[in-house]
C-alpha cells in the first residue's frame, strides 16, 4: 500500500506501526480472500439482527418508552452511525483484520491497540454466549408448542432456578447453548467460503421472517395504541435508546473479516453502511407494527411478536416466529465468533500474544486454533453461567471500542490527511465527537458489577502485555521501526 510516511513512535508502549507497513493479505499468505460486498453486508445484517427485534423491542415498549420505542432505535441508530462512518473510513484505509484493535495500534499505539483487542476477546466470546443461551430459551419455548419437555439438568446454567419454580440444583448445564456455541465454531473451521454461504442464507431467511413479521402486522394496526406516544416521557426514550443500543451494533465485528474481502477497500465501508441502514429501517417498522398491534402496556417483554400475533387471532405465526428466532439469532453467533477469532488472530500474528494462535489451517485459511480456543470458552460460559451473569461480561468494551475508533479517526484525518482513503466520514470531526459522547454517555448506564468485572479482565490484561506481549511484539523484535524519525 503505497501512502504517505507515517513517522511512527519508535520505541515504549506508544509504539506504532506506519500504516504503509501493514500487511493487508495481499501476499497470499494467511486468510483467504473470498468474500464480496453481498456476503459482507449479510454478516453485517447477521449480527445487527437478532435480539433485538426478537427480544428487547418488546421489552423496552413494554417498561421503558411505550410506542417510542421506534424512537429509542432512532437515537441509537444515529448514534451508532456516528461510529459506523469512522469504522468505514478505517475499513477502506486498513484493510486488515482485527477491526478496533488493528486501527487503535496503528493510530494510537500499541498499549491501546492491546487494551482494545484484550477487551473485545472477552467482550465478543460473552456475546456469543449470552446470545446461544437466549436461543436456548427460545428452543425450549418452540418443543413447548410441540408438548416436549427436556429433562431438567440439561435445561439451565446452576444459578438459573427461580425461586418456587423449581427446586435449586435442578438444572446442571445448558446443554443446547453449549451445543451450539461448539457448533459455530465448527461451521467458522470449515473455510470462510462456505461459511460465510451458511450465514448468508440464514440472514434471507431471517429478514424475510421479520418483513413477513411487518407485512402481516401491518393489517391489524390499532391507530389508537399511538395515542400516548410517550408515556413514560420523551427521558423514557432516551432510557430506552441506551438499551437498544447493543443492539444496533455488529458491523464492528464484520469489520474484523477485512482481510477476507475480495475487495476491501471498496467494499468493506459499503457493507458497514449497507448493515447498518438495512437494519434499521426493519427495525423501525418492525417496532411501529408491534406497538399498533398492541397497547404497549399489554405487550409481552419476553415473547413480543409471538404474543402479539396470538392476541389477533394468529397463533401459527407465534409459532413460526419462535422458530424464526431461533435462526434469525444464530446469524448472531457467527457474526461475533468470527470477530473475536479474527481479533485473537491479529493478536497472535502482531506477537502480542503467542504466535501458536495464528496458526490458520493449511487448506480452509481459517485460525482454528483461535476458534475453537474461543468456541469452547463461549461453551463453557453458556453452559454454565446463568444469562444475567454471562451478560455482565458484555458491553463496555465495544463502546470503548467505539471511543478508540473514533478518536483515532480524528488523529489520523489531521495528522495524515493525504493518505488514500477511500471513504471519508462527514462532518469532521463533529460526527466522530457525537460517537465519542454517545458511547460516553451509555456507559454511564453500566452497573457497578461490569465495572468490576472489567477492571479484573483489564488487569490480567496489564500483567500478560508486561509480562509477555510488550517484548515478544513484531515492533520490540525489530528493535525500533525502522521508518520511524522520533
Amino acid at each position: 500500500m503505497s501512502a504517505p510516511h507515517d513517522p511512527g513512535t519508535s520505541s515504549g508502549v506508544f509504539r506504532r506501526k506506519p500504516i504503509e507497513q501493514i500487511d493487508d493479505g495481499s501476499e497470499g499468505v494467511g486468510l483467504q480472500r473470498t468474500l464480496g460486498l453481498r456476503q459482507l453486508t449479510a454478516i453485517g445484517v447477521g449480527g445487527i439482527i437478532g435480539a433485538g427485534i426478537f427480544s428487547l423491542a418488546g421489552a423496552v415498549a413494554n417498561q421503558t418508552a411505550g410506542p417510542a420505542v421506534l424512537i429509542s432505535f432512532l437515537i441509537a441508530g444515529i448514534a451508532s452511525a456516528a461510529a459506523a462512518f469512522s469504522y468505514a473510513e478505517f475499513a477502506g484505509l486498513i484493510p486488515r483484520a482485527g477491526s478496533a484493535y488493528t486501527y487503535g495500534y496503528a493510530v494510537l499505539g500499541e498499549i491501546v491497540g492491546w487494551f482494545i483487542g484484550w477487551d473485545l476477546l472477552l467482550e465478543y466470546t460473552a456475546i456469543v454466549s449470552v446470545v446461544a443461551i437466549g436461543i436456548s430459551g427460545y428452543f425450549n419455548d418452540l418443543l413447548g408448542f410441540l408438548d416436549i419437555k427436556l429433562p431438567l439438568w440439561m435445561s439451565g446454567a446452576p444459578g438459573t432456578e427461580k425461586v418456587g419454580e423449581v427446586a435449586a440444583g435442578s438444572y446442571k448445564v445448558n446443554l443446547f447453548a453449549v451445543l451450539l456455541c461448539l457448533l459455530i465454531a465448527f461451521i467458522l473451521n470449515q473455510g470462510m467460503k462456505n461459511a460465510a454461504r451458511f450465514e448468508t442464507l440464514l440472514v434471507y431467511l431471517k429478514v424475510a421472517l421479520v418483513i413477513l413479521v411487518i407485512v402481516v402486522g401491518a393489517f391489524h394496526i390499532n391507530t389508537g395504541n399511538y395515542d400516548n406516544f410517550f408515556p413514560f416521557g420523551l427521558s423514557g426514550a432516551f432510557t430506552g435508546a441506551a438499551t437498544v443500543f447493543f443492539a444496533v451494533f455488529g458491523y464492528d465485528a464484520m469489520s474484523t473479516a477485512a482481510e477476507e474481502s475480495k475487495d476491501s477497500t471498496k467494499h468493506m465501508p459499503k457493507a458497514i453502511l449497507y448493515s447498518l441502514a438495512i437494519s434499521m429501517v426493519l427495525y423501525v417498522l418492525a417496532c411501529l407494527v408491534l406497538t399498533g398491534m398492541v397497547n404497549f402496556k399489554d405487550i409481552n417483554p419476553t415473547s413480543a411478536f409471538s404474543s402479539a400475533f396470538k392476541s389477533v387471532g394468529l397463533p401459527w405465526l407465534g409459532a413460526v416466529i419462535a422458530a424464526g428466532a431461533i435462526i434469525g439469532i444464530l446469524t448472531v453467533l457467527f457474526t461475533f465468533l468470527m470477530g473475536a477469532t479474527r481479533v485473537g488472530y491479529s493478536m497472535s500474528r502482531d506477537g502480542l500474544l503467542p504466535k501458536w494462535f495464528s496458526k490458520t489451517h493449511p487448506v480452509r485459511k481459517v485460525p482454528s486454533r483461535m476458534t475453537w480456543i474461543l468456541g469452547g470458552a463461549s461453551a463453557l460460559i453458556a453452559g454454565f453461567l446463568p444469562i444475567g451473569e454471562a451478560a455482565e461480561l458484555t458491553n463496555i468494551g465495544i463502546l470503548l471500542a467505539f471511543v478508540v475508533v473514533c478518536v483515532a479517526v480524528i488523529v489520523l484525518r489531521y495528522k495524515q490527511p493525504d493518505l488514500p482513503r477511500t471513504f471519508k466520514t462527514p462532518g469532521m470531526p463533529v460526527v466522530p465527537i457525537i460517537g465519542v459522547f454517545f458511547s460516553l454517555w451509555l456507559i454511564t448506564f453500566l452497573q457497578w458489577q461490569t465495572w468490576l468485572r472489567f477492571a479484573i479482565w483489564f488487569a490480567i490484561g496489564m500483567v500478560i502485555y508486561f509480562g509477555y506481549s510488550r517484548s515478544h511484539s513484531a515492533l520490540a523484535k525489530r528493535g525500533s521501526d525502522p521508518e520511524s524519525t522520533d
